[in-house]
């Protein structure tokens, strides 16, 4: 059994539709004749890509394309940091510095991918894409930078520019005063240099030393996942994009789009397909063997939608509810899903929205676990094994390594 933490920040990328819908009944609702009250926010020439909204104060902090914004709860501007655009090249790798890259440096866009509120240190963690994706720690109440740890290679969290493709969750428990980051985060074929799924000490001063080092590490086993070597010579293209992430109870979800290896030809002139699941760690499994993920989809008028393209964690009023025939207490998972599974980048525009219980992914969870160790299915996990596995009984479990792990994934798609 996992022991129950506290919650202290799961914002994310969903976030930022609700705030498309804010500006837009401020924009369109002031008092008939009457100036606007306040300085409405005007969004920049630069694209925003996440938002975090503080959990008391109902202050509104905005990442973009080379700025930070902070805005009241009204939307009025309040205070703005610059992050970009900064001299890189893409194909430096960590630690990047002016003498050891090989390759020619320029003005490069800073693109936001990650925005945080960590409360326990009343503090914004802002990771951007350049300088193979390096993040700066800003106070709250004027976003003057405390720090941007960059001296090891570990406080290089993400090689990829897109945003959308990263994704983190902030744990705090009261037994232990370090707080966790869980990061996702694809790795553009640098696996040497970038696991795909981590944990990390959030410490509280922003210039020590262990900022961002893993939660857990030894000679043999670490707070990370990597995604094999013999899997990218496989496939060079595979990886894993994050989309959304929460924590409820005593676990970290991630929702995800990856390489499907099963439908996609290694052959790289081939057709790429994607399929979207469901990730879920223990918060308190500093060794990951806790892993399990899931696939996840919705099919409408027998049309399948495989691509995920943002979510978000809520409760659903009461209409909602009693039209699902669930409590206004329970926890529903919105998902927007783009149709079929090619072309991740630039998906079909035809999309779907569907809507999933939390208790029911956790009861499809529990049962695809219980029935691995019954022995029945494979493990189903060929980019982190490379081979299908058949599940083992738990007697035999008792002896061998998945005693450890306790892995698994329905081989069917939870549908709506």
């Amino acid at each position: 059994m996992c022991p129950l933490s506290q919650i202290l920040a799961f914002p994310g990328q969903g976030n930022l539709l609700l705030l498309w819908g804010v500006l837009l009944l401020v924009v369109s609702s002031p008092s008939e004749g009457q100036p606007p009250p306040f300085e409405r926010f005007a969004s920049p020439d630069s694209l925003l890509t996440h938002l975090a909204i503080h959990n008391k104060t109902g202050e509104v902090y905005v990442g973009a394309v080379n700025w930070i914004f902070k805005l009241s709860s009204n939307l009025t501007k309040l205070r703005s940091h610059m992050t970009g655009p900064v001299v890189d090249n893409e194909k430096c790798y960590p630690p990047p510095s002016v003498q050891s890259c090989p390759h020619d440096l320029g003005q490069t866009p800073n693109v936001n991918k990650l925005l945080l509120i960590d409360y326990a240190q009343n503090r914004l963690i802002a990771c951007g894409s350049t300088s193979q994706g390096i993040c700066q720690f800003l106070r709250l109440d004027d976003l003057f930078k405390l720090g941007e740890p960059h001296h090891r290679k570990e406080h290089y969290l993400s090689s990829v520019a897109e945003s959308g493709t990263m994704s983190g969750v902030i744990i705090s428990s009261p037994q232990n005063p370090t707080s966790k980051l869980f990061i996702g985060t694809p790795i553009d074929g640098k696996s040497e240099y970038f696991p795909t799924l981590s944990s990390r000490k959030l410490m509280e001063n922003e210039e020590n030393a262990d900022m961002f080092s893993f939660v857990y590490q030894d000679e043999f086993v670490s707070s990370q996942l990597k995604i094999p070597s013999d899997t990218l010579s496989k496939f060079p293209a595979f990886d894993i994009y994050y989309v959304y992430s929460f924590s409820s109870e005593q676990f970290v979800y991630y929702l995800t789009m990856q390489l499907d290896t099963k439908l996609t030809s290694p052959d790289a002139s081939g057709e790429q397909f994607f399929t979207s699941k469901i990730v879920r760690l223990c918060m308190d499994d500093p060794k990951f063997y806790s892993y399990v993920e899931f696939p996840i989809g919705c099919t409408k008028d027998g049309i399948e939608y495989r691509l995920v393209q943002d979510a978000f964690l809520a409760r659903p009023g009461w209409q909602l509810a009693n039209s699902l025939g669930i409590s206004e207490n329970e926890d529903i998972l919105f998902t927007v899903f783009s149709q079929g599974q090619k072309n991740r980048a630039k998906p079909p525009k035809e999309s779907v929205l569907c809507l999933f219980t939390l208790k029911k992914i956790k009861e499809k969870i529990k049962d695809r676990i219980q029935s691995c160790y019954r022995g029945e299915g494979k493990l189903s996990l060929p980019w982190l094994l490379n081979k299908e596995l058949d599940c083992i009984n738990s007697n035999s479990l008792r002896k061998g390594w998945m005693t450890e792990r306790g892995k698994g994934e329905e081989e069917s798609v939870i549908e709506h």
